[in-house]
């Protein structure tokens, strides 16, 4: 039988699923434009796919179980962090879990903003440890005090996505120095996600990755699924001191990186071309999207700060199961957001994409709208 914990395990609700939306729209799966997973609209850089065509020859043989090559190119990509900084996952999920599993023990107690990434909670779940859940404040933005506040003696871990998942919004950063530095007084670990980040214009002034020194408590999550492309390689990374580090080095299984996607991740970092390009076009087509979503009054659209718009569509009378039902109709694939905990059922997440795709989202749209325009 299985754990008792393991028993109340559900799938974490995500974007993507453009399988399933397949299946229920009658849209084959490469006509439905996925807007409900915010990753790089110009998919991987030409040197990222030519460098894992190369690596073909070495599948016959198992990758590298350490990823000394990509640990090595991802601690050269920063400043002030070495390889033994570095840990490497079978995408950023991977590292989630791994992390809770390593570091939660019996009696043990994770704190996690409301809303934000699910897997954090399944994650917390799947220990069969507490969950406390600290609600954003007003406008979904993160308040010190309510955070520092929930640092209860068993408090082991603090999560924090930023930019926020699915609000799109920055953590101000002198919310998480504050944070990080009550957390370590009280040996309390913060795992920052900043998957999104290198969506941000300027993004990397935000980072703390060159705070882990100062904060031995930190683990920063990176991910080259978004920015890079790599979605279906699944490769993400932790930049942490070197004991946190060393733990989950020792506590992964072994492989779990294969040998194409670390070729692939490789490239992908020194390609600061392609980078430039994706991060000027999401700048223009999110100031472009918008401009036309001002049109709709019956939609409020949060300030982004990351590469998707999170919605509130209250005021058009549907629920956002509802409106992601009237756009999959129309072969467009949004992000009912109603899984998330500490929102209802009234938003929805939409990423940013090419012009003609977020023409065809915006034609969408204003049918599935059509009286509330």
């Amino acid at each position: 039988m299985a754990k008792k914990n393991f028993g109340h395990l559900k799938p974490c609700v995500h974007g993507a699923d453009v399988f399933e939306a397949a299946g229920k729209s009658g849209f084959k799966r490469d006509a439905i434009l996925d807007f409900s997973s915010s990753v790089n609209p110009s998919g991987p850089s030409e040197k990222a796919l030519e460098a894992a065509r190369d690596s073909f020859g070495q599948i016959a043989s198992y990758p590298d179980s350490c990823a000394t090559a990509l640990r090595l190119a991802i601690a050269n990509h920063y400043k002030g962090i070495a390889p033994s900084n570095v840990a490497v996952g079978n995408g950023s999920t991977e590292l989630i879990y791994l992390f809770a599993d390593a570091f939660m023990k019996k009696g043990d107690v994770a704190v996690i903003p409301a809303p934000s990434f699910g897997e954090y909670e399944n994650a917390i779940r799947k220990t069969g440890e507490r969950i406390k859940l600290v609600k954003l404040a007003k406008g979904f933005q993160a308040n010190s005090t309510a955070f520092v506040r929930a640092l209860v003696k068993k408090a082991k871990i603090v999560y924090f996505c930023n930019p926020n998942n699915p609000t799109g919004m920055l953590v101000s950063s002198d919310v998480l120095t504050d944070i990080a530095r009550r957390a370590l007084q009280r040996d309390t670990l913060i795992f920052l996600d900043e998957d999104f980040l290198e969506f941000v214009e300027n993004g990397e002034r935000f980072s703390m990755i060159n705070q882990i020194h100062e904060f031995p408590n930190l683990c920063i999550l990176r991910s080259f699924t978004k920015i890079y492309g790599l979605t279906g390689l699944r490769v993400g990374y932790t930049v942490a001191s070197e004991e946190i580090t060393d733990i989950l080095m020792n506590a992964k299984i072994p492989w779990n990186v294969n040998c194409v996607a670390q070729a692939a991740a490789v490239a992908a970092l020194k390609d600061e071309e392609h980078l430039e390009k994706t991060l000027q076009l999401i700048k223009e087509e999110k100031t472009f999207l918008l401009n036309e979503l001002a049109k709709f009054k019956s939609l409020k659209v949060y300030p982004p700060d990351a590469n998707f718009l999170f919605i509130d569509i209250q005021k058009t009378g549907l629920t956002a199961p509802q409106l992601r039902e009237k756009m999959l109709r129309r072969g467009i694939l949004i992000r009912d957001c109603s899984s998330f905990s500490g929102i209802d059922n009234c938003y929805v997440r939409i990423a940013v994409k090419t012009r003609l795709e977020n023409e065809k989202l915006l034609a969408a749209l204003k049918a599935s709208l059509v009286k509330q325009v």
